[in-house]
């Protein structure tokens, strides 16, 4: 009898490490991201002999947290993160916080000392769930097997329900070792009783569509919560869209949501958005806000934003409505049930738009949409950061491409120029900025969609800080493509820098990157490396045609700035264009003097 046909048979009696490994195969848990050590030594002996979970080693724990998000992003279940203590659970810290402000499920299992050891300052110890508590959804230190087949079930109910987000159980050594009853999802009888609404409140349904009806200048919002909802939810937004004649716009964490080839699209708003969609969100007299939590970085100046606009707020999170812009019409549940109940309500009611009044909005849209906010110079003898985004959008669209990123100004490029038409397709860090984020969320894509094209656009300086996933990408014949728009420059510092701060470039200068090809290859990869925009298309058909890692070393000019842009503090009317920051010294001494 092999150790998992034992510990099936044996479900009244065994260990907690047992337990572990039970509950995540009931829950559907086929893979998971970790590195051992002392602390949580009985799980990984329970993994051993356990073939129905695939473990991936990977190179630091910082880096299983995004594989783990990854993953979780692109298929929509949980994320699942093994670490032992101490500083295996501090070193995952930041992964965790960041898939809390992106909504990302995540189950995060840290090994803990001994019971009785905790509060000395053991090896290794440290205060997890101290730590922990204010960057998770729910946090659990399980001091009693009869506790653990419970906690374990909860946690994964807790993290994929209502907004998701991640939850971390800490399991003190001496509990996994000691035996106790498992008891599987149906039979656990949980503690908390947590039970998120999901079903949008009728009657405000009802006045909602009714202000739609209404609105000469109505626009869709929406944000990642659209994404979360589920593949269903975005069919309903674009039978939504329909319904209404509405444009759409969205965040960051919402592009996919709605086809980017649909003539109702706005593109992203925001910092770093287009003209369209942020001149069309400050002018709305009707908003509706699906799924998105009005981060400052859409917003802008709050006083200004959007300031003669009636405004609905979706959001299955109560503590979101209201939290940051006041909602007239706030509607607590699910996007996906929303839209639905929203599109019957608009049936039933037999409601029409006022086609004048939005056959003038569209005019205006298309007027601020010729100005091509996005447009940038072209060069022919030097790649620009734009032109490249361009041309792996075009040679990479017809594939069943996945796209994670760093953080930076190659963030927002790709943001600009990679359309996409599903969700579940774009993986970034939107909430906490994480430098770093892109290389092991493409890792864990690749292991949920191990026939795809994942693609990590990132940056000479972000994608140095998780560089040695590269490691697991080869171990587990992953072959993830890290896309780098090398400028030599941490380039959204450096922008700062140059319009904001006098031109005072403080310590954004990379001097001495690495020989991005030579690493590739030294780590069992293949490197690229193009330099002229005539090699470019060559050599990223080339990239997709290997069927090991990849790092791509796309040299680009050096001083290219991200626009448009709306400065710190300003309204979505007030962006900076690319052909006005060409006059660098009017830019600082008109807006930087007040904006610094």
């Amino acid at each position: 009898m092999t150790a998992h046909q034992t510990i099936e048979a044996e479900t009244t009696t065994i260990s907690g490490a047992e337990m572990v490994v039970r509950a995540l195969i009931d829950q559907g848990v086929e893979v998971l991201f970790g590195y051992p050590g002392g602390a949580v030594l009985p799980i990984y002996d329970a993994l051993f002999s356990e073939p129905r979970l695939q473990h991936v080693l990977v190179r630091h724990e910082q880096g299983a947290t995004h594989a783990a998000e990854g993953y979780a992003r692109s298929t929509g279940k949980p994320g699942v993160v093994l670490v032992t203590s101490g500083p295996g659970a501090t070193n995952a810290v930041t992964g965790i916080v960041d898939a809390l402000m992106d909504s990302i499920p995540m189950i995060v299992i840290t090994g803990q000392v001994a019971t009785h050891l905790i509060g000395t300052d053991a090896f290794q110890e440290c205060d997890t769930i101290g730590i922990t508590r204010p960057c998770t959804k729910h946090n659990y230190l399980v001091k009693d097997i009869a506790d653990l087949p419970r906690i374990l079930h909860e946690a994964f109910h807790i993290a994929t329900s209502g907004r998701p987000g991640p939850v971390v159980i800490d399991i003190p050594k001496d509990v996994q070792f000691a035996k106790g009853a498992y008891q599987g999802p149906t039979e656990v009888k949980h503690a908390h009783n947590y039970a998120p609404r999901t079903k949008g409140d009728p009657g405000k349904i009802a006045e909602a569509v009714a202000l739609i009806a209404k609105a000469r200048k109505p626009i869709l919002y929406t944000g990642g919560g659209v994404i979360n909802a589920g593949p269903r939810a975005a069919e309903l937004l674009r039978e939504f869209a329909e319904l209404t004649g509405a444009p759409v716009t969205s965040t960051l964490m919402g592009l996919g949501a709605f086809p980017a080839s649909d003539s109702k699209w706005l593109g992203m708003l925001g910092m770093h958005g287009s003209f369209e969609a942020n001149n069309a969100m400050h002018d709305c007299d009707v908003m509706v806000a699906i799924g998105a939590r009005f981060d400052d970085r859409v917003t802008g100046r709050l006083d200004a934003f959007a300031p003669t606009s009636r405004k609905i707020h979706i959001d299955v999170d109560p503590s979101s409505i209201g939290k940051n812009v006041r909602a007239d019409i706030g509607i607590v549940g699910d996007a996906g049930q929303v839209l639905e109940d929203m599109i019957a309500a608009w049936k039933q009611r037999n409601l029409s738009v006022d086609a004048a009044a939005l056959k003038a909005w569209w005019t205006q849209i298309d007027a601020w949409r010729a100005r091509n906010s996005f447009a940038y110079r072209p060069d022919t003898k030097l790649i620009k950061p734009q032109y490249a985004i361009e041309r792996l959008y075009e040679l990479t669209k017809d594939h069943d491409t996945y796209i994670t990123t760093e953080v930076g100004q190659h963030q927002m490029w790709a943001a600009q120029f990679y359309k996409f038409e599903k969700p579940n397709r774009w993986m970034t860090s939107g909430g906490l900025g994480t430098m770093g984020y892109g290389l092991p969320a493409a890792v864990g894509v690749q292991m949920a969609h191990p026939d795809a094209l994942v693609i990590d656009i990132g940056g000479d300086a972000s994608v140095q800080m998780t560089m040695q996933e590269i490691s697991t990408a080869v171990q587990y014949d992953l072959p993830i493509k890290i896309f780098i728009l090398n400028n030599e420059w941490m380039g959204m510092v450096r922008q700062w820098q140059q319009l904001l701060h006098g031109e005072r470039y403080s310590h954004s200068y990379s001097s001495s990157l690495p020989d991005f090809v030579k690493l590739a290859e030294a780590y069992g990869g293949v490197g690229f490396r193009a330099e002229h925009p005539d090699e470019l298309d060559d050599k990223i058909r080339e990239m997709i045609s290997v069927k090991k890692p990849v790092i791509f070393d796309c040299r680009v000019t050096k001083e290219e700035n991200c626009f448009p842009m709306i400065p710190s503090g300003k309204a979505h009317n007030e962006m900076i264009m690319a052909e006005e920051a060409r006059d660098l010294g009017s830019i600082i001494d008109d807006a930087g003097k007040r904006l610094v």
